[in-house]
């Protein structure tokens, strides 16, 4: 019996050797490294670059403001509504006797003036408008002063003391002033040979003004103030 119960209490302290030593060699044996491998980046994404193909279907864009526009553009109209166009008819009794009829010039270039004595500018021009045409009496030059709304009366002592050259009309009651659009005096239309009205001008006009008018209507001839 005693035997028995010393091999139990052998076992029982072996055991707990066995134990207490399987304990240390735990305690002392080094724990395991993980390593933890770090996920991978997200991979980056490239942004996209805006198209600069325009959309299907798109409008083009406008012209640019500085292109230069088509060729073809009309010059300014003359304020005067008689000028390119076949000149109006004019009959008118002449100063001294007879009667001016424009349509007998047909052929020749004709400086027509509607003027008065009892306007200063119309005055003024007369001394210019004969220099001009004393001077270009040879290329055919006709030059015709028809006075608005005043008798021989009036015009025949005033010519007489300019020593006019060229013929004067009357227009008694005004009614060739309106057809030829003479609203205000003095006013001058230039026609050329063949009877169309190339050139006008309003008001007491100088030289410069008077020339660039009779150039249009004498081709070849050099006018000059």
């Amino acid at each position: 019996m005693r035997s028995f119960i010393a091999i139990l209490v052998g076992l029982v302290v072996g055991i707990g050797a066995a134990v207490g030593l399987g304990a240390a060699v735990i305690a002392l044996t080094p724990a395991p490294i993980v390593r933890v491998t770090p996920a991978p980046p997200a991979a980056s994404v490239a942004p996209v670059a805006a198209s600069t193909s325009p959309a299907v279907g798109a409008t083009p864009a406008a012209a640019s403001p500085n292109s230069t526009p088509a060729p073809g553009a009309s010059q300014t109209a003359s304020p005067f509504p008689l000028v390119g166009r076949p000149a109006p008819a004019l009959t008118a009794p002449q100063v001294g006797g007879g009667t001016i009829d424009l349509a007998a010039l047909r052929g020749r270039p004709v400086w027509l003036v509607f003027t008065g004595t009892y306007c200063p500018p119309c005055r003024d021009e007369y001394p210019l408008m004969n220099g001009f045409a004393a001077r270009y009496a040879g290329t055919g030059l006709v030059v015709l002063a028809i006075h608005v709304r005043e008798g021989e009366q009036t015009v025949a002592p005033f010519v007489t003391s300019l020593n006019v050259v060229f013929p004067v009309g009357l227009d008694q009651d005004g009614s060739r002033a309106r057809a030829w659009d003479a609203v205000a005096l003095p006013i001058h239309y230039f026609i050329d040979a063949q009877g169309v009205v190339r050139d006008a001008a309003l008001g007491g006009i100088g030289p410069d003004l008077m020339a660039q008018g009779l150039a249009s209507i004498l081709p070849g001839a050099t006018v000059t103030p």
